[in-house]
């Protein structure tokens, strides 16, 4: 015969328990008693205690010595990992999107890894140069900073720009994307005619300006990659 069980049964509590601690990931903090009939717990207040005088704080351990790397550039080091982070987002996502291809060989690996690189190194440049002109700050050495836990502020220049919406000589100042989409269109095409011998140069436009948006064209500094 099937014993029926209790309506507070050990095993029934217990999966009702857990069920909740799973959730909140707080079983370390409190003492349970669970039996037939009877469910208790208890604050476990000196755990309590302890966890919460290190609540926000984090701690970066290095190999390297005191005498070589102190806790501010550890702490630097450390941040920096966001930019390898921000790499891997601009090869994968919408800036170079480069897709998944399968190679068997070393060679083509290394080649398919190379240009993948090659393309961030000419990207990351680009940002360099084309930072004045970008809602970026074009000059992070003047960013304000009341410790390197702290996020940096960005620099007046920067913030003068952006609030502006225009540049330091007046040139107007885009998103990343919307100033590639303008510069692929300013070309110059020299067309030569075989039957009177005589040569254009037709200048496209920005699709702006051809619409009478009354836009300038932004004034791209020089750009050299070494």
């Amino acid at each position: 015969m099937r014993r029926k069980p209790a309506k507070h049964d050990a095993a029934k509590n217990g999966l009702a328990v857990g069920a909740v601690i799973d959730q909140r990931k707080m079983k370390k903090h409190f003492a349970l008693d669970i039996a037939d009939g009877r469910f208790a717990f208890q604050r476990r207040e000196p755990d309590i205690a302890a966890e919460a005088r290190l609540d926000g704080v984090y701690v970066i351990r290095t190999s390297l010595p005191k005498d070589r790397i102190g806790a501010e550039a550890a702490v630097a080091t450390y941040k920096s990992l966001a930019l390898v982070e921000r790499a891997f987002r601009t090869l994968k996502g919408v800036d170079l999107a480069v897709r998944p291809v399968f190679h068997w060989l070393s060679a083509r690996v290394k080649a398919h890894v190379f240009l993948c690189m090659l393309a961030y190194y000419v990207e990351h440049h680009m940002r360099s140069a084309l930072a004045p002109i970008l809602f970026a700050d074009h000059q992070p050495e003047a960013r304000e900073r009341a410790s390197i836990v702290r996020p940096a502020q960005p620099s007046a220049a920067a913030t003068a720009k952006i609030r502006k919406r225009q540049a330091a000589d007046g040139t107007p100042i885009m998103a990343w994307h919307d100033l590639m989409a303008n510069l692929g269109t300013l070309t110059i095409n020299e067309v030569a005619l075989p039957l009177s011998g005589s040569r254009t140069i037709p200048h496209a436009r920005p699709p702006h300006r051809a619409a009478g948006a009354g836009v300038r064209s932004p004034r791209v500094p020089a750009l050299r990659v070494q």
